[in-house]
């Protein structure tokens, strides 16, 4: 049997349990991962919550969407892939679990150079950051302003931009700033005074932002910033981003991301992977926790207690 966390009521994180499934089988299109990592996201939480809207829960409900492991079997149109290969995995529901089956456009291989919790780290925080940058165009000479840049979004974000050529400014906490430096950032502390600090620190005029804190001053701060709204985004206040007359690229957005920015998330895990096994990108790993402690890991990720990437083990 497999075990899997479930929920069947939306809730505090009580309302997840561990229970036992049968094995999963794969269907022609996909690969059954022994999980060995799942990531814990944010979406995990507010899905949980219902402070992201869902459908109706009729049957228990997994969780999670990132993860990684190792192949045990696959379906008989998949190519490319076969049992024993190591894997990531990206948008797929359920990794909260001892095994999974995955459509195999949903995995990529995972080099000895990747650990799995690393693996697991990457499928939607770098997917996000990818795709956010390459709907704003970001390139060489730009300026770019990256709120809540110690976030594991904002990282992808900070070193994306920097590899492509760009300026970054990040906020974060002063703790966290020595990070950031590292990644290539100019650090700023959040808070009030921040439009000052922000045009003090930069080196030229911001002329692109990614807001990953969701705050009203984050909003304000960009738009006084930036002078061509196309080239501001959230991927937080998605319902009133049209508001501000900025895009939203997650937190709930009405407008639906494009096939091309849906391809260009996918795009990034085996880049992500790629670049991580060459020692040019680092995934910022926190606390692993047991599988069934699925509900401390959401206590974690909702209060912010953690840094780094939280992993459950099965």
């Amino acid at each position: 049997m497999t075990r899997a966390i479930v929920y069947t009521e939306f809730g505090s994180p009580d309302v997840l349990h561990l229970i036992e499934i049968p094995d999963p089988v794969p269907l022609r299109d996909e690969v059954v991962v022994r999980i060995e990592a799942a990531g814990v996201n944010p979406i995990d939480a507010k899905l949980r919550s219902a402070k992201r809207p869902s459908p109706p829960i009729t049957e228990p409900r997994p969780v999670g969407f990132d993860g990684a492991g190792v192949i045990t079997a696959v379906g008989e149109a998949v190519e490319g892939f076969l049992p024993g290969d190591r894997v990531a995995i990206h948008d797929t529901r359920g990794t909260y679990a001892s095994a999974l089956a995955v459509p195999a456009q949903n995995i990529a291989l995972l080099p000895d150079a990747v650990t799995a919790a690393e693996g697991a780290g990457i499928g939607i925080p770098a997917g996000t950051a990818y795709q956010s940058l390459l709907s704003l165009g970001v390139r060489a000479g730009d300026a770019l302003l990256v709120h809540a840049g110690s976030g594991a979004v904002g990282q992808a974000a900070v070193q994306f931009a920097v590899a492509w050529g760009a300026t970054v400014i990040a906020t974060g906490s002063p703790a966290r700033h020595d990070q950031l430096r590292e990644l290539g950032a100019i650090p700023v502390a959040y808070g009030e005074g921040l439009l000052e600090r922000v045009r003090a620190a930069a080196p030229s005029p911001v002329t692109v932002a990614l807001d990953c804190a969701g705050t009203d001053e984050a909003i304000e701060t960009s738009l006084a910033l930036v002078e061509d709204r196309d080239r501001i985004a959230t991927i937080v206040r998605g319902p009133d981003a049209a508001d501000f007359g900025i895009r939203a690229f997650s937190g709930g957005s009405p407008v639906p991301l494009t096939d091309q920015e849906k391809a260009w998330r996918a795009e990034a895990l085996p880049k992500t992977i790629e670049l991580i096994a060459a020692g040019d990108f680092t995934i910022e790993l926190g606390p692993e926790l047991p599988l069934a402690e699925a509900a401390r890991a959401h206590e974690l990720v909702e209060s912010g207690e953690a840094d780094g990437k939280i992993i459950l083990v099965p």
